[in-house]
């Protein structure tokens, strides 16, 4: 495996690369083989009979993803979780994940330490094991970037294009906490108690992938991903890769009560919540057949999972009221390089 280096040279006072490696990142892969203690330049890994391999990789930059005076902890276990929560999407059990790390000069080791007891956390919560990765020094911006591996039975992940018309569009959790969390973090939302401006900013800091739902929807769900840069520009994807046109109620979006609240107070916060993105949650269709099994996987595992719409014949989304009169929605959901849309909208 790719034990985790420091490529550039080093700098002074700069805590001693590989004695970090041993302390911090080598006992995070105590429980997977295959990691050879993060000491050669590769990870072994066997994919048992009948499964497949899903992976999946996610950036996250100081400035862009988070603050950079963010606690170091939740940083590091935000970066697991938001890419456990693609795997959670396509119904994947996660095992593993390698780390690509770009430090800022200026890091010392008790900012490292945070950050590595935060991936430590995490390892045990979701039972995974760091297997790999690199680290580099850089004059900045802290730079992180996860691949996370996950299984699933052999041809049955969830893809975004495996939506059927007539499904019932479902979403897990609650939507917009975060994108409302991050607006409150940079000091908006003025009327907010203080409670629900902590719940709205802990969701924002620290997001739930939903990896108990994901297995348990293969077989019943045709298509599935997660809510990650806006509920109305994912839906767009799936609809776009299904070759349908979706239809979202936003009578219907499952709301915490600090998003109410906060919605009550400001209705223009209905473009935050539905574009905002940040949220995490496994977005999936599924015929409304499987609705009954779907409620039970709901109250077994304790993660509210509601209908929010329809998949119909036709392009784009329409976002409508609960008479059907469209509702005008002001942004569909982050972009990296463009706010151009790439779907189709209506509404």
């Amino acid at each position: 495996m790719a034990a985790l280096r420091r490529r550039n040279p080093p700098v002074p006072g700069a805590p001693d690369e590989f004695a970090l490696i041993a302390e911090l990142f080598a006992p995070l892969s105590a429980s997977y083989p295959g990691a050879l203690s993060l000491t050669d330049d590769a990870a072994l890994m066997d994919v048992p009979s009948g499964r497949q391999l899903v992976l999946t990789m996610d950036s996250m930059v100081a400035g862009v993803h988070f603050f950079a005076d963010d606690p170091p902890d939740l940083i590091a276990r935000k970066l697991i979780r938001v890419n456990l929560s693609d795997l959670a999407a396509k119904g994947a059990q996660p095992f593993a994940i390698m780390l690509s790390a770009a430090f800022p000069h200026a890091t010392d080791g008790v900012w490292l330490r945070r950050f590595a007891q935060g991936l430590a956390e995490d390892c045990r919560t979701f039972a995974i094991a760091l297997i790999g990765g690199d680290t580099v020094a850089t004059p900045g911006p802290l730079t992180l970037t996860l691949t996370a591996f996950g299984q699933v039975p052999q041809g049955r992940a969830l893809l975004r294009s495996g939506a059927v018309a007539g499904d019932q569009i479902w979403l897990s959790g609650s939507l917009g906490d975060s994108a409302l969390g991050l607006v409150a973090r940079q000091g908006g939302l003025p009327h907010l108690s203080t409670s629900c401006r902590d719940h709205l900013i802990a969701r924002y800091l620290l997001p739930e992938p939903r990896v108990t739902i994901g297995p348990g929807l293969i077989g019943l769900a045709h298509a599935g991903m997660d809510v990650s840069d806006g509920l109305i520009q994912d839906v767009g994807h799936m609809a776009r890769q299904s070759g349908l046109a979706a239809e979202i109620r936003v009578d219907l979006l499952p709301l915490s009560p600090p998003a109410q609240t906060t919605l009550a107070a400001d209705n223009s916060c209905l473009a935050t919540i539905l574009g905002g993105g940040d949220d995490y949650e496994v977005l999936f269709t599924a015929p409304q057949s499987e609705a009954g099994a779907i409620q039970r996987l709901a109250a077994h595992t304790g993660i509210a999972l509601t209908v929010i719409g329809t998949m119909g014949a036709g392009q784009g989304v329409r976002v409508v009221d609960r008479d059907g009169n469209a509702v005008a929605v002001a942004h569909k959901g982050w972009r990296h390089f463009t706010d151009a849309g790439e779907e189709q909208w209506s509404g």
